[in-house]
């Protein structure tokens, strides 16, 4: 009898602490569940570090003509320390489209694109400023590789990777009154479209490149010459 209750007691002296380790490995799953809840709050509450900085930075402004193809334009800066990739969309790609659509940029490389819009006339009678365009244009970024060579497929085997930097919404200008934000639209067209004629033009030769070129062809008149002399002189002696 006293062996079975002695057996008795110590089967109970181990529960608690059987109980002591399970409530510890529960609290610590519990522990780790809530540490995880804490992290993903705090992840949506911290503002997200993005990789491009936009100007404009939530508008894309365009003068107000209907009928015509209006421009607006939009400052792009990496600015992150990666090379990242760029693609522009709109929801209304027949009408809307953005000159490059996309590239990559170096860390802190930046340039102006140029965004064109058809801009409808408008219904209802209603006044041209107070139009709402349906249509939204979206900037996304993506981490490449140096030396990556742009496809926009890059976006789509990526997915995962692919950051949206910013939605843009439309707002018109109207063109014949005074307005900061339309005078600061047409500095940057003026830089982009200057920024476009520099890319046309040809690399410009230098004057040590166009003195070698031209030793080249002065040597070789300069052979052909004494070639054709040589052979006359051979004719002559032969003869």
């Amino acid at each position: 009898m006293a062996a079975a209750e002695s057996h008795h007691h110590k089967r109970w002296r181990l529960c608690p602490l059987w109980t002591n380790q399970s409530h510890h490995r529960n609290g610590g799953v519990a522990s780790i569940t809530r540490s995880s809840s804490v992290s993903s709050v705090a992840r949506s509450i911290l503002p997200v570090r993005r990789r491009l900085h936009l100007d404009p930075s939530k508008n894309l402004y365009f003068p107000y003509e209907p009928g015509k193809q209006a421009r607006s334009a939009i400052w792009i800066k990496n600015s992150s320390k990666s090379h990242v990739a760029f693609k522009f969309q709109t929801t209304a790609p027949k009408s809307c489209y953005m000159r490059p659509p996309g590239g990559i940029l170096a860390p802190g490389e930046s340039f102006i694109a140029t965004v064109f819009k058809f801009v409808e006339h408008p219904e209802n009678n209603e006044k041209p400023m107070n139009q709402k365009s349906r249509v939204k244009f979206k900037m996304m970024s993506l981490k490449v590789i140096e030396g990556t060579d742009y496809v926009p497929e890059l976006f789509d085997e990526q997915r995962d990777q692919v950051m949206v930097e910013r939605i843009f919404r439309v707002v018109f200008l109207d063109p014949e009154s005074p307005n900061p934000a339309l005078e600061k639209l047409k500095r940057q067209l003026a830089e982009a479209d200057a920024a476009i004629e520099t890319r046309k033009k040809p690399p410009a030769t230098t004057a040590t490149g166009m003195v070698g070129e031209g030793l080249v062809i002065d040597e070789w008149k300069e052979r052909r010459e004494k070639y054709l002399a040589r052979q006359q002189f051979e004719a002559v002696d032969a003869a």
